[in-house]
């Protein structure tokens, strides 16, 4: 995977923000506990945790660091940013959404449609199928091809799919990014 890059057009109607190459890492949360005394209240399992560090340590090694977390108010999903963030090395305060926890695949790319135009870099930490359906949704076919196969095969706990776009979040589309990295995390 290529560093982080920004430039701004040069061209009329250009603005701040309209060419950033912008990244966004798509996670499905770690091994999660199988009782809980409700589904959103299931803890990350041990594993789960180990997981998810290793997740955190490969997207290190990919050059990937975001400037917003958007975690699924669950407690499973928390638990995996927690430990993602301690893999990487990050101190980053996540944005918490209990929408994230129920959200479909459309919804969740809403969410990163959001996103401000400072950010470069955004992880999405979430539950299936929604986290699969949107890698899914965002690969615009033009990337790795034996990486897209590996992820269609599985969106195992701990899998992240990294992308990479130029132009806004707001404009970010439906196969509209390109797939520059998948990884399931195991430790």
């Amino acid at each position: 995977m290529q560093d982080q890059e920004s430039a701004v057009g040069d061209g009329p109607g250009d603005g701040p923000g309209d060419a950033v190459r912008r990244r966004v890492a798509v996670m499905r949360h770690g091994k999660a506990e199988q009782a809980g005394r409700t589904d959103f209240e299931r803890e990350l399992a041990d594993r789960g945790h180990r997981d998810a560090m290793d997740t955190g340590r490969w997207l290190t090694r990919q050059g990937f660091s975001p400037d917003l977390a958007l975690v699924s108010a669950a407690h499973r999903a928390v638990g995996t940013w927690e430990s993602v963030a301690e893999g990487a090395g990050w101190n980053l305060e996540p944005q918490l959404s209990q929408a994230l926890y129920g959200a479909g695949p459309e919804s969740a790319l809403d969410l990163v449609r959001e996103s401000a135009d400072e950010v470069v870099a955004v992880i999405v930490v979430g539950h299936n199928p929604t986290m699969a359906y949107l890698a899914s949704l965002l690969d615009n076919g033009q990337g790795d091809s034996d990486l897209a196969s590996e992820m269609m095969t599985g969106f195992a706990t701990s899998a992240v799919a990294v992308f990479e776009f130029v132009g806004r979040w707001e404009d970010l589309s439906e196969a509209g990014a390109r797939l520059v990295g998948f990884h399931v995390g195991r430790a």
